[in-house]
């Protein structure tokens, strides 16, 4: 890992994002904001997955409206988005939204773009301000042909200079593309040019797989480098799972100590059992366990206590019974069936 990239702070609600602060995860809604139930209901199950900050839509004054009814009843600070209207911007932070999420180039007219800098700064409300090919200038079209990293970057900074002459320097920078070789550079890029929070993302990732596994190069290779201080995985599907691919790229680059992680074995035909249904076993009645650890699940002796040996607790299973361990050592030996049962009381036994 390199060292992480020096960057402001800037404060979220009560989430500080940037500096040394660690990687947000954040998350989107999928209802419409103006019914308070349906989105107070999807925001509460995202919290209990490990969202961190979550953003909501804000295309209509009913919108707007509902956002202090929805605070309220949530934990996360919430984040408003808004395109085209920048009186949405405007109700938005005026209405409690924790920061606001725009496109400096899809708000029309840079006298609009002041209107909101002025109340946010009067608000002390942070801004992200994104830039994807959707907001490009048409000057930067003209020049790039394309939206490129080159052109990405260049409308970024002269986005940000356009803030820091306001005086307005609270601000998240992204820089969203669904090519990731071209999201990186993007990125890498506008790390050496500025010293701003950045949320990272691949826009338009698609499914489950697709996405997540794009979701992960880019990100991954990003926070690897140092880049990066929140992050959002966009997937389509459920929320839920934006969350719970997050925190597996954390967890694989060591920036996530909030929660067990479950290592396992592929399976061969050295393996007598079912261990694609024991993982998932591990998986699912461990996924309480808020701390730090690591968990092997193992289908045989090869693959057992010597081959995942810094593993906190591990299990290595063969036919009709299998051994315990806990960081390497072997603590019993124990029938097929007891495995987990087992392994859970071991682990609660040390208080975990």
């Amino acid at each position: 890992m390199h060292p992480r990239r020096p960057s402001r702070v800037v404060n979220i609600g009560n989430v500080a994002i940037g500096g040394q602060n660690p990687v947000a995860i954040q998350s989107m809604c999928t209802t419409k904001t103006h019914d308070v139930k349906a989105t107070v209901k999807q925001i509460l199950a995202l919290e209990k997955v490990g969202c961190e900050i979550i953003r909501v839509t804000v295309p209509f004054p009913k919108d707007a409206e509902a956002l202090p009814e929805i605070i309220k009843k949530i934990h996360i600070p919430l984040v408003a988005d808004i395109h085209f209207d920048y009186r949405m911007a405007i109700a938005s932070l005026q209405n409690g939204a924790a920061k606001i999420r725009i496109n400096p180039g899809n708000i029309g007219k840079k006298e609009w773009v002041e209107e909101i800098i002025t109340v946010a700064k009067k608000l002390k409300k942070p801004m992200r301000i994104g830039v994807n090919a959707g907001s490009l200038e048409k000057d930067l079209w003209e020049k790039y042909g394309r939206p490129s990293p080159e052109a990405l970057v260049e409308s970024a900074i002269r986005w940000i200079q356009f803030f820091e002459k306001h005086n307005y320097h609270d601000l998240v920078i992204a820089l969203k593309s669904s090519n990731v070789p071209e999201m990186i550079e993007s990125y890498e890029r506008i790390a050496a040019k500025c010293d701003y929070p950045l949320h990272l993302g691949v826009t338009e990732a698609g499914t489950f797989v697709t996405g997540g596994i794009k979701s992960a190069v880019g990100i991954g290779t990003l926070l690897y480098q140092g880049i990066g201080d929140t992050i959002r995985v966009s997937l389509t599907e459920d929320p839920l799972e934006e969350i719970k691919v997050a925190k597996e790229i954390l967890k694989s680059l060591n920036l996530y100590q909030k929660e067990r992680t479950v290592i396992a074995c592929p399976t061969c035909g050295r393996v007598e059992v079912d261990l694609i249904k024991l993982a998932h076993e591990v998986e699912k009645k461990t996924a309480h366990i808020k701390k730090p650890i690591k968990i092997a699940v193992m289908g045989c002796v090869v693959n057992g206590p010597g081959e995942s040996r810094e593993a906190d607790y591990g299990v290595a299973a063969g036919r009709g019974c299998g051994i315990i361990y806990r960081h390497g050592k072997i603590i019993k030996t124990v029938p097929e069936k007891s495995l987990v049962r087992e392994l859970l009381a071991i682990i609660d036994a040390d208080n975990l």
